[in-house]
């Protein structure tokens, strides 16, 4: 763009997307005042076939999200030793060095306007713009999921989604899967307690979920896993306290964090690790790859490697908080992957329907872009807005190895991280599962007000579905703990002698029903115009 203007215009003057000024943004061409219109309105059809176009196609998962803008500071050390011990990562090496990043969060299960109180694990996605190209960090704010295999996540989110054929969520159809996979136990008594609905974005935890890798410079490997503390303090809500503020505000969250960093109120999260050789480590009851599983800190302990701080609003929330796409696959040197099942499945699907959703220019978009020099082979698709060659590269050679001036490969900085692995290719589970033992310690944990909380949630939820779902429930949850299943079959056998809703209904929620039938108790009649 070169700043030029034609005789009538100004920096305030609208125009076209061809540059033209617009002389009337009022009226259409018509034939006289009254019409018909004619076919030669091209402002009016530039205008209106990119409002028909103005939304991309809406994430599966994560939809509905909010984001901002800040940095990273390094803290050069992980806990008391320098971190190049463990990776040659450059962000991290430096004391006080600061990195920018972008952070979107998000609610998982529901549309892009859906209410922010409604019970569902919330995204916490955080891309570094680091010297060395982007990392993506891509978690929830539970430090554990559903499953294991990625195989199964397609399954897992069509049963916590809208019925197919009433468009609802249905409690029989999320306890139907979970109560035939007993690996979700933990995951399910965390969002069935406070910890499922967090008060806002600002005071929750982040966490990466899956187990990577940190790589020094001899490539020695750590198994690694990455913890957002928030500084404003952790705060969740209850069921009756939830749908009180969704009643009042469902963009609350998204308002919390906009205005919080408008008034000067910059979030801020301290970035902890945990750290183990790499390894099966057989000493251990599960599986370290497992994601469902907790490292305890008392085993592990969390040790402070950074902080981060969001100091900036988006300017515009489709530019960049919709469009912005995140990769579990987005890795720089010094950090790695584990071999842990759904991080690897992970990996394939977040770009692909990144691919699909933004197109396949999506990182040429300024929210997406590295912040450093780019140069590919890659060419053409739908949206180019340039080609990624490098300022010498031959504009005919799109291809490697050239002599004829195309590019060329980096060397190696560090000795390359080579696991060695071995054995047969099949489909099996994990031989460490231990199902119940973490679940029924984070129930051990819980205090009485979230144990009493989780009970009656997942009472409220079970009480209408099938009896065979109620009580593999109670034998799952028994198997957790006697007292998380004795407590849960007593609040079934009374709320049978309750009136009840129906399963389709908002999970933890017991006054769906009533809400319907409330809107037409209290709603005016009013007369026909």
């Amino acid at each position: 763009m070169d700043g030029r203007m034609s005789e009538n215009e100004t920096t305030e003057t609208l125009t076209n997307r061809q540059g033209h000024v617009v002389t009337d943004n009022q009226n259409v061409r018509t034939v006289g005042d009254r019409g018909p219109t004619v076919l030669e309105n091209y402002d009016f059809l530039e205008k209106i076939s990119h409002f028909d176009r103005e939304r991309i196609p809406e994430r599966v998962v994560h939809a509905r999200g909010a984001g901002a803008h800040g940095y990273f500071e390094a803290y050069g050390t992980v806990g008391d030793e320098p971190v190049a011990k463990y990776t040659r990562a450059k962000l991290f090496q430096e004391k006080g060095k600061q990195t920018p990043v972008f952070v979107r969060f998000s609610t998982v299960n529901h549309g892009g306007h859906s209410p922010e109180t409604l019970r569902d694990p919330r995204g916490f996605a955080v891309k570094f713009y680091t010297e060395d190209g982007n990392w993506d960090l891509v978690g929830n704010n539970l430090k554990i999921f559903f499953i294991r295999d990625p195989l199964k996540f397609p399954d897992l989110v069509h049963a916590f989604q809208p019925d197919p054929v009433t468009n609802r969520q249905d409690g029989e159809r999320i306890f139907d899967f979970i109560s035939q996979s007993p690996e979700a136990m933990h995951m399910i008594t965390f969002l069935f307690s406070p910890w499922g609905i967090p008060a806002n974005y600002r005071m929750m935890q982040g966490s990466g979920v899956n187990t990577y890798k940190w790589v020094n410079e001899k490539g020695e490997a750590h198994l690694v896993k990455y913890h957002w503390e928030p500084k404003q303090g952790i705060r969740n809500l209850t069921q009756e306290q939830a749908q009180k503020v969704q009643g009042m505000n469902f963009n609350h969250a998204t308002q919390d964090l906009y205005d919080a960093i408008e008034r000067g109120d910059y979030p801020e999260w301290e970035l902890f690790v945990q750290l183990m050789p790499d390894g099966e480590h057989p000493e251990l009851d599960f599986d370290p790859l497992d994601p469902t599983k907790l490292w305890y800190k008392e085993d592990f302990p969390w040790l402070p490697v950074g902080k981060m701080v969001l100091n900036k609003n988006p300017q515009n929330y489709f530019a960049e908080v919709e469009q912005a796409a995140f990769g579990t696959g987005v890795l720089v040197d010094g950090l790695d992957f584990s071999d842990d099942k759904l991080l690897q499945g992970r990996t394939y699907s977040y770009s692909d329907t990144q691919r699909y959703r933004v197109g396949p220019n999506y990182l040429q978009l300024p929210i997406n872009s590295p912040k450093k020099r780019v140069a590919t082979n890659q060419r053409g698709g739908q949206m180019l807005y340039y080609v990624d060659q490098g300022p010498n590269q031959n504009p005919h050679v799109n291809y490697e190895p050239s002599v004829l001036g195309g590019l060329k490969e980096a060397q190696q900085s560090g000795v390359e991280h080579r696991p060695y692995v071995s054995g047969e290719i099949k489909r099996a589970p994990i031989e460490r599962q231990n199902n119940f033992g973490q679940a029924g310690e984070t129930y051990r944990r819980l205090a009485d007000w979230e144990k009493d909380e989780l009970i009656k949630n997942l009472v409220n939820t079970l009480a209408p579905c099938a009896e065979k779902i109620k009580q593999d429930m109670i034998e799952n949850c028994s198997k957790c703990d006697p007292d998380y299943g004795r407590r849960l079959k007593e609040g079934l056998e009374k709320k049978q002698m309750e009136p009840t809703d129906t399963h389709a209904n908002p999970i933890g929620s017991e006054t769906a029903d009533n809400g319907i039938k409330e809107a037409i108790k209290l709603s005016q009649p009013s007369d026909p115009y």
